[in-house]
């Protein structure tokens, strides 16, 4: 190549290099700011909580509630259900984007072989006889590789990556989300057996009142009338009962979904044990290490780092690019050497492509950009808001439920107490049907409203459990390395 030619060549891509100025994204920029962690005040929400290194959950946080059946429901879920398929799908879908990313970075060769039989017509052929044969044979090769200038397909890459690593982190807390879903509808499911218990014996209760009812009516102490309130009490308590039956085989087909059985599996699932709450306390390095603990901030934070690599990528498409395509093969007609030299044909072609004018299509779709990765950064800044919330509401709440089960506990005792002595009174004939009435309604709602807060007190330990990232720890995630703040262009 003489000198001249290269001086030549090189003043076309100076060229072009400068003609690329016409396509700017001056003026485009991003307004996203993550918040940090350490800004969010939660001190004074969670005074008084102890405090332990030993806190964070463990991978089977729900062993700790103290029922076997459960952590053979929660395994029987993670395998079954329609949701951990469609989470495990799109973290295949987003590894197979990733992986086509990747490879669009690589050069391409093809190979290419045919036979062509034709025959002339007589404006076809050049002697102007017309009626003359000819076959064609051909074999080539294709090459084509595009020079990754300015970084633009790595960064494409690094963003498909990012996705994919977050649509993994997606399917970890779509695992915690289903194993906290198990965990409250089988707590559900006990608590309807023990609304379907107290509703039972409330109906005993209205009975034995309704036999005593009838023996004072006979003896004369009692009117018709108050006969018949006592009767309709006795109906009453029997449509309660059936509506605790109706919620009880609802809880049960509830679970068999979320197992990902039929409603029948619900049937064959034995009556819940009483479970255990968990001790409130919190690890002492919240908040710091919540960021590494929580399965959504984590993929929030790596959606972030997406949208920022796809922002590179935009960016070089207002810079020139360099193509190079080449071919190389023989062809030949039947009867010609197939590999000699007057068949042999190659070509190279370099291509320099630049943006000159596009009617604003690069800078809407960099803007297009810009709004994702401030999207991004808001949903992370939400998640980590929405974290530090879940954890202090289920701290606040779980910290004063214990006080409400004991003095609801007390009234309970003291209802029953009083519910036996006026039913001892009433069957003697000398205590009030009102007061009865009266004492009965208030032992009902007494132990109602203490089964609603032992049930309210496990469900907030398993949001808990939930919040606190159950058992996640983004190190241990093989697809979360190296991280892009260690990746290079």
């Amino acid at each position: 190549m003489s000198s001249k030619t290269l001086r030549n060549r090189v003043s076309l891509v100076l060229l072009a290099m400068s003609m690329a100025g016409c396509a700017s994204y001056s003026g485009l920029d991003t307004e996203g700011v993550s918040l940090d962690a350490k800004s969010l005040k939660a001190g004074q929400s969670l005074t008084g909580v102890t405090l332990s290194p030993a806190a964070w959950p463990k991978n089977d946080w729900w062993k700790s509630l103290g029922d076997p059946q459960l952590d053979g429901l929660i395994q029987e879920a993670l395998h079954d259900s329609p949701d951990m398929q469609i989470a495990s799908a799109r973290a295949h879908q987003a590894s197979a984007a990733a992986y086509a990313a990747d490879a669009s970075r690589m050069p391409t060769l093809d190979a290419s072989g045919s036979v062509s039989r034709s025959r002339l017509a007589r404006d076809q052929d050049p002697s102007g006889q017309g009626g003359t044969y000819s076959t064609v044979r051909s074999l080539g090769l294709n090459f084509n590789y595009n020079f990754d200038l300015w970084g633009g397909q790595r960064a494409t890459w690094e963003a498909a990556l990012g996705q994919a690593r977050a649509a993994e982190v997606d399917r970890q807390a779509a695992q915690l989300t289903l194993a906290a879903d198990v965990a409250r509808a089988y707590s559900d499911l006990g608590q309807a057996h023990i609304v379907h218990d107290l509703a039972n014996d409330d109906l005993k209760r209205t009975r034995q009142m309704l036999d005593l009812s009838q023996k004072r009516l006979s003896s004369g102490i009692d009117s018709q009338y108050q006969y018949q309130q006592t009767e309709s009490l006795e109906a009453s308590s029997q449509a309660t009962l059936i509506d605790a039956e109706k919620k009880l085989q609802s809880a049960k087909i509830a679970l068999a979904v979320l197992l990902g059985k039929g409603p029948d599996r619900g049937n064959e699932i034995a009556r819940p044990k009483v479970l255990q709450a968990s001790a409130v306390a919190l690890p002492s390095t919240l908040p710091a290490e919540l960021l590494g603990r929580r399965p959504d901030l984590i993929a929030a934070r790596w959606r972030v780092e997406a949208a920022g690599r796809s922002i590179d990528a935009g960016k070089t498409r207002f810079y020139p690019n360099l193509n190079l395509s080449a071919a190389a093969g023989t062809q030949a007609l039947l009867g010609d050497a197939m590999f000699g030299s007057a068949s042999r044909f190659f070509n190279i072609a370099p291509t320099i492509s630049l943006p000159i004018f596009d009617g604003g299509r690069l800078r809407a779709d960099l803007d297009a950009r810009d709004a994702d990765y401030d999207l991004a950064v808001a949903q992370y800044n939400k998640s980590l808001v929405t974290a530090l919330g879940d954890v202090s509401d289920s701290i606040s709440q779980l910290r004063d439920i214990g006080r409400q089960i004991a003095a609801q506990q007390h009234a309970t005792d003291i209802a029953q107490e009083s519910y036996n002595t006026v039913v001892q009174r009433f069957g003697s004939g000398i205590g009030n049907y009102l007061d009865v009435l009266s004492i009965e309604q208030q032992l009902l709602q007494a132990q109602r409203q203490l089964a609603t807060l032992n049930a309210e007190q496990i469900d907030l330990s398993i949001q808990l459990m939930q919040a606190l990232g159950g058992g996640f720890e983004a190190g241990n995630l093989a697809s979360a390395t190296p991280t892009p703040a260690t990746q290079t262009k």
